[in-house]
This record gives C-alpha cells, sequence and structure tokens, in this order.
C-alpha cells in the first residue's frame, strides 16, 4: 500500500471496498452478493445511515484481500440517532440541524430536506447559531484502540473529517440554492460561514492527530465540487473561497503526521486539479471516469507524478449497473493498464457500489481485479 502511494509498484493494486463513505457497497448490494454467494444476508450493519452503506465484516475483508481499515468517530454525547417515521417515510435529524428524508418503498438512500441555516441570512445570526463541539471526547472514545490493532495487522489506516467539506457541509446547512447566491451576491456571509466550518473542522482533526496521527496513512476529505459537465463553481470561486482553508487543514495534517490527504470530489473536476494539487492534496477520488473532461489517459499523464488514483477503477454510472460481466470485465482490465502503471494507483469504484449493481457483475469486477491486479 506505502509503495502504490509513493507512486511505486507494489507486487499487486491495492483494493479498497468500504474504509471510507465513498469507497464503500450500498446494504443492498451487499445483501443480493451475500445472497448469491449463498451465505448468510440476514444481518447487515449500516456504516452509513444517509448513503444506507454497508459495514462490510471483518472476515469478508481479509478474503477479498482488502488493504485499508477505516475509522469512524462515535456519535457525541448530546446526540443520538433516532428515526422516526409515518407510512410513506422514514426521517432523522443530524447533529447538525439538517433533516434527512427516505420513502420506505424504493427509497435507496437518505436525502436532505431540511436545511438549518436557511433562514439565517446575517453574519451575527451565522454567530449565535449552536455550532456542534468537535471536541467531545465521546466521539473519540476506542479510537486509538482500533488504530493500533488495524496498524499492527499490516493495513492502512484511514480517517476523515466529520462532515462534508467546505465545497460541501455550506450547501447543506443553507441549501443548494442559497448557497451558491451566497459566494456570488454576499460573499462576506459566506466566507464567514466556510471561516465558522473550517474551525470546526480544524479543532476536530487536531485532535483526531492528537489521539492517532502517528499511526494514520491516509486523512480523508470529501469535497464535491464537480457536476457531470464541470465544476459547481468557478474556478475563480473556488481559489477565493474554497482553496485557501484546504491549505490550511491540509498543513495542519502533514505538519502533525505522515499522513497523505485524500481528496474525494465527484464529477468533472479537471479544471480544479491543479488547485488541489497546490493546496496538498496527494490522492484523488473518485476519478469519475464517466465525467467531461474526465478521461483516464489524460488524468494519468498529465497529473500522475503527482496524484494517486484511488479509485477510477469501473464506471459505476452504466457500465456496473447495466452493463454484462463481460463488459465490466473489460472496463476493469482497461482501467488498470492505464492507471496502474508506475503505482500511484489504488483499485475502488467510482464512488460506492450502488444498491442496483447485480452480484453477477460484481463478481466479475472483483475476479477480474484478482486476475489482472499483478505487476
Amino acid at each position: 500500500m506505502l509503495k502504490a502511494l509513493n507512486h511505486q509498484e507494489p507486487d499487486r493494486i491495492p483494493f479498497d471496498l468500504g474504509s471510507t463513505l465513498v469507497t464503500g457497497i450500498s446494504s443492498r448490494a451487499y445483501k443480493a452478493y451475500l445472497e448469491y454467494l449463498g451465505k448468510p444476508a440476514e444481518k447487515i450493519e449500516i456504516v452509513d445511515m444517509v448513503q444506507q452503506l454497508a459495514s462490510v465484516p471483518e472476515e469478508m475483508l481479509r478474503e477479498l484481500e482488502v488493504d485499508i481499515r477505516g475509522l469512524w468517530p462515535g456519535p457525541p454525547s448530546n446526540w443520538k440517532l433516532e428515526i422516526e417515521e409515518d407510512e410513506n417515510y422514514r426521517w432523522f435529524k443530524d447533529e447538525w440541524g439538517i433533516i434527512w428524508k427516505m420513502p420506505k418503498v424504493a427509497g435507496f438512500y437518505f436525502d436532505m430536506q431540511f436545511h438549518p441555516l436557511a433562514e439565517i441570512d446575517s453574519i451575527e445570526g451565522l454567530r449565535k447559531h449552536k455550532w456542534p463541539n468537535p471536541t467531545d471526547p465521546a466521539r473519540f472514545v476506542g479510537l486509538r484502540e482500533k488504530a493500533e490493532a488495524a496498524y499492527n495487522a499490516g493495513y492502512a489506516v484511514v480517517m476523515g473529517n466529520m462532515t462534508g467539506g467546505f465545497a460541501e457541509i455550506p450547501a447543506w446547512l443553507r441549501g443548494f440554492e442559497n448557497w451558491y447566491c451566497d459566494l456570488a451576491l454576499n460573499p462576506q456571509f459566506a466566507h464567514e460561514l466556510l471561516d465558522i466550518t473550517l474551525d470546526i473542522q480544524m479543532r476536530y482533526v487536531e485532535k483526531i492527530l492528537e489521539v492517532i496521527g502517528d499511526l494514520l496513512t491516509v486523512y480523508i476529505d470529501s469535497e464535491d465540487a464537480g457536476s457531470q459537465k464541470g465544476p459547481l463553481m468557478s474556478r475563480k470561486m473556488f481559489q477565493e473561497f474554497v482553496k485557501p482553508r484546504l491549505k490550511q487543514l491540509y498543513e495542519m495534517v502533514k505538519k502533525r503526521s505522515r499522513a497523505k490527504i485524500f481528496v474525494h470530489s465527484c464529477g468533472s473536476v479537471y479544471e480544479l486539479i491543479p488547485d488541489f494539487i497546490e493546496a496538498g492534496v496527494d490522492i484523488l477520488n473518485p476519478v469519475q471516469i464517466s465525467a467531461k473532461h474526465m478521461d483516464p489517459v489524460r488524468l494519468k499523464r498529465e497529473f500522475g507524478k503527482d496524484l494517486t488514483f484511488w479509485g477510477g477503477g469501473v464506471d459505476t454510472q452504466y457500465i456496473l449497473p447495466r452493463g454484462t460481466p463481460a463488459e465490466v470485465r473489460d472496463c476493469v482490465r482497461r482501467q488498470i493498464e492505464i492507471l496502474a502503471p508506475g503505482g500511484g494507483f489504488v483499485f475502488n469504484t467510482v464512488h460506492n457500489i450502488q444498491a442496483d449493481v447485480p452480484p453477477q457483475n460484481l463478481e466479475a469486477m472483483l475476479l477480474t481485479l484478482k486476475e489482472y491486479g499483478k505487476y
């Protein structure tokens, strides 16, 4: 794993499944895969309620030769998950005050239904708002012991921020329309909101590094900044509002640990990659090869010396859910041929394995990785 992250060719391509909330598998897809294998599928734990991701058991991680182990913070002492429901929906409020709702029938995820800062339009209102306590001791109970167990077993240890990053959490709190209007029409307000979230993230990460910094291989940050066709904000806005705060956070991580910086940013982010690199990013995920300007050949050629590509192993928008097993094999083989040479590649799907992925296609992906994943 360390060789791959340092752009050297190891004995085989490292593989990730479930070490982060953006490299996992839907509980429905995992249940279908277990049933396909003839294994018990009744008790599947959920590691992320919003995305309905399965917690992949240690036994399965070993069977699949997964090289990474993810760590998760505990819930804060003043909040617990309480799911309410009516005839048609289930919903819950998270510690930020965001309400998430999912249909009981045919629902794949919980979607945002309430944004707690939607009606706040003043800096004074932001400062009076009740914010989460990032250093609540309950978040870190048992964290050191779990990190030591994974590290001593020879796995890469990864852990991420406590919520979405600077390109995400403001939109979740304000509502997407409000937030993008803020960036254009009320930049002082936008900067204040970002500074508040920066302070929360810095305090949280500082505590993480205090507890497990010497054991941490990779720090995970989620900064969804792309759509299917291009960035969600102009590069100029990204450089003004997001990049400086990324740089400040990442500098602290690198100063206090040896961890590499992993950034998750869906969609077409080609235009922003130089800024991510300048901010301190070492690893790009999910490498959305079906998005505009995200041709893997071009990405490897232009950025392969600076970035490890953690993802991009198979297209999850079309090929994995809708293709044949043969098409899945062809896609996996091609992506390995492009991204693996010279190291700097960790195999994972483009984002999480979704609920509608047939188990035959998942099997085809895994078998092809095993066949072609050796250097």
